[in-house]
């Protein structure tokens, strides 16, 4: 049924699949705890239906997935005149005023979600990112910054606490994947929104990571030096606990590292950077595995990503040649394993192995295709290869699938 719905409100998709099951309103209504006028507001787009835990109510009652709801579309398409307006609802949720000023508001009269309610939708984000689902990303993300925005303005005590850390994780996943797509200076309001919350939660953990995020986000606009004060400092804040480490604070301790290292290589520094890398490096065998705690994907594997990331950094192609191509990254989330298929093709094109460069993209294709064909290196590498004299008729049609050269983002 999806096609018939692309075009519809989330409002006009409650009333198709409410009608299809042969429910009344009040019925429907009754069965989320709401009133038959209240439903039939939204049915009608006079009333806003955005939160996520009512949403999913509603999908449950109606025996439909959530993205039957919400929709979950290939991520947005892209048009030469669409400049930064892209991801509106994104970018509105983004500028909401209502949780840095909560002293001149009342308390919201909606209720908030259940703080497991909203521990439960933020880990669901971070498996759509990390499964480099980014089409249902973008729609989620918006209703889960407004749940945010609301527990932060109802909850206080202990509980005020624990919303502040869901805002800060919420913010962290919009900004790793606004980064993803380019959206550099979206990605910074998310990371200074997301860092703000995170100082509130006085979570140490928490703290930590959305200190990586911002400094992604640094990273994004070109603000290395920025990033590796920031990144190195929140490191240095959380070494002292190192005494006792959780494997929660060694990957944490240890992707600031990366991000650290990563900037450095930006800027051409790259003693800093193999002094970063070798930390890191230390933090992943102190772990002793390949991890996802935090969602950081740290452990030994994630280091080595990095290290051909860097060596492509210093153009030191052969040595990312030497590490890359054989590195297994089977065991680490989809956005890992995309992202190091990627700089893998970064290599081999830099080395003229067109074949090789086009035989990761696609690899990285079949298992990520919306971190592919939004991510701007991918399309970059992409856009070279058809530059070449006759270029492989594979190429072209990926291309034709990321659409290059008839949609173009606006990096």
């Amino acid at each position: 049924m999806r096609g018939m719905t692309d075009e519809m409100t989330t409002g006009q998709r409650v009333a198709f699949y409410r009608r299809r099951r042969g429910m009344s309103q009040e019925v429907l209504a009754g069965l989320v705890g709401k009133t038959g006028e209240w439903l039939r507001k939204v049915e009608t787009n006079r009333a806003d239906l955005d939160r996520l835990s009512v949403i999913r109510a509603i999908a449950k009652a109606l025996d439909v997935s959530l993205g039957d709801l919400i929709g979950e579309p290939d991520l947005f398409e892209w048009s030469p005149d669409s400049g930064r307006e892209t991801i509106p609802a994104l970018r509105a949720a983004l500028h909401d005023y209502s949780h840095l000023t909560p002293a001149i508001l009342a308390v919201p009269e909606e209720d908030p979600p259940s703080p497991t309610d909203l521990t439960n939708d933020i880990e669901e984000a971070w498996r759509d990112y990390q499964r480099s689902r980014y089409g249902t990303l973008a729609r989620r993300l918006p209703f889960l910054l407004h749940d945010c925005h609301t527990a932060m303005r109802f909850y206080d005590g202990t509980a005020g606490k624990q919303a502040q850390a869901s805002a800060a994780y919420a913010h962290q996943v919009a900004t790793l994947f606004l980064t993803k797509i380019g959206e550099a200076d979206l990605a910074w309001i998310a990371a200074s929104r997301g860092l703000a919350a995170a100082n509130s939660s006085n979570d140490n953990i928490v703290i930590g990571s959305l200190s990586r995020a911002a400094a992604h986000a640094l990273v994004s606009i070109g603000e290395y030096r920025q990033a590796v004060g920031l990144a190195s400092a929140t490191a240095e804040y959380l070494q002292p606990r190192l005494s006792r480490p959780t494997p929660q604070l060694l990957s944490v301790y240890g992707s600031l590292h990366l991000v650290c290292a990563m900037a450095s290589a930006r800027s051409d520094d790259r003693g800093s950077a193999d002094l970063h890398l070798g930390e890191a490096d230390a933090s992943a065998m102190r772990l002793g595995m390949d991890g996802n705690f935090v969602w950081t994907a740290f452990g030994p594997t994630n280091v080595k990503i990095h290290r051909v990331a860097v060596a492509n950094e210093f153009g030191d192609v052969q040595r990312a040649i030497e590490i890359g191509p054989g590195l297994d990254t089977s065991a680490l989330p989809v956005e890992r394993r995309v992202r190091h298929a990627i700089e893998t093709a970064r290599a081999h094109s830099r080395w003229n192995q067109v074949d090789e460069a086009l035989a990761a993209l696609l690899s990285a294709e079949r298992i990520g295709p919306d971190q592919v064909r939004y991510h701007r290196l991918s399309r970059t590498l992409v856009r070279e290869i058809l530059s070449r004299p006759r270029p492989p008729s594979l190429a072209i049609q990926l291309s034709e699938r990321m659409g290059i050269g008839t949609r173009l983002p606006r990096w």
